[in-house]
């Protein structure tokens, strides 16, 4: 497991997590090239980034969500960022952003890079059609997003990436990219999913956000070393009551010790 640990910056623009539950975007999108009220007001997920031809899918984490005032919050894919935007018929320009400091193995900070660049290259276009929005620079890059949906507790397949201990954030190692998660049936009242190497079910009760935790059973499997280590410590969420927070799409669970993780809804 990646033992680098860096601290999440506190940028009041730029929570971990907002608040229990589920919020939606209260902006409409309409088609055309793009006016103000068609882009501000939506949580609009990263898609795809093309630069020089080249086109990249974007992590699961990735979002920008323009507020009507101005106010620009978003991840570039592994760290969060704040920004503020002057957006007008046809085009946006994104100020200058301030971002957290956590490391995350392999692609995502490649596409974070691209991603940052292409966004604060000065003045974009922009069009939106079909709940799809493109935001394209005079040097070509573009960047392709969606208008981005509330994902609901149960029934999403929730894609753990990162350990949370007090405040700060160590992300997966790279062998256990896409690796660790877990589902929610309201209906058996159970978890299951993948700890990183093996699978696992428990009982599951949800009351006053909170979610408690049963026995694990797991499969028996060995598997590399930095994946067993993701394991034991997802394995301590379990046996106990963890408080879980939405932010969107994304859910962080907690122990009362201060240890857990955060995990996006798949796409």
């Amino acid at each position: 497991m990646n033992k680098q640990r860096l601290a999440l910056t506190a940028l009041t623009l730029v929570p971990l997590v907002v608040a229990c539950g589920s919020e939606s975007g209260s902006g409409s999108v309409g088609s055309g090239s793009g006016s103000s009220a068609s882009v501000t007001g939506v949580r609009w997920t990263v898609d795809s980034l093309t630069v020089d031809g080249k086109t990249e899918e974007a992590p699961d984490s990735a979002y920008v969500k323009i507020a009507e005032d101005g106010k620009v919050n978003g991840n570039y894919g592994c760290n969060g960022f704040g920004t503020t935007a002057t957006v007008e018929d046809g085009s946006i320009k994104f100020g200058t952003a301030r971002s957290t400091e956590m490391a995350c193995a392999g692609a995502p900070m490649d596409f974070e890079k691209s991603l940052r660049s292409a966004l604060s290259g000065g003045q974009l276009k922009t069009e939106t059609s079909d709940g799809k929005l493109t935001l394209t620079s005079d040097s070509g890059a573009k960047v392709v997003l969606s208008e981005e949906k509330p994902a609901q507790l149960y029934g999403t397949t929730w894609k753990v990436t990162s350990l949370v201990n007090d405040g700060t954030a160590v992300s997966l190692a790279s062998e256990s990219k896409d690796k660790a998660w877990f589902t929610l049936d309201e209906k058996k009242g159970t978890l299951a999913g993948s700890l990183g190497c093996n699978r696992v079910s428990a009982d599951a009760t949800v009351r006053d956000g909170s979610l408690t935790l049963g026995t694990p059973g797991t499969t028996r499997r060995m598997c590399d070393g930095s994946l067993m280590d993701t394991e034991k410590t997802l394995l301590k969420l379990f046996d106990s009551k963890v408080k879980y927070e939405i932010d969107h799409r994304t859910i962080t669970l907690t122990s009362e010790n201060g240890e857990g993780i955060s995990a996006v809804a798949s796409k």
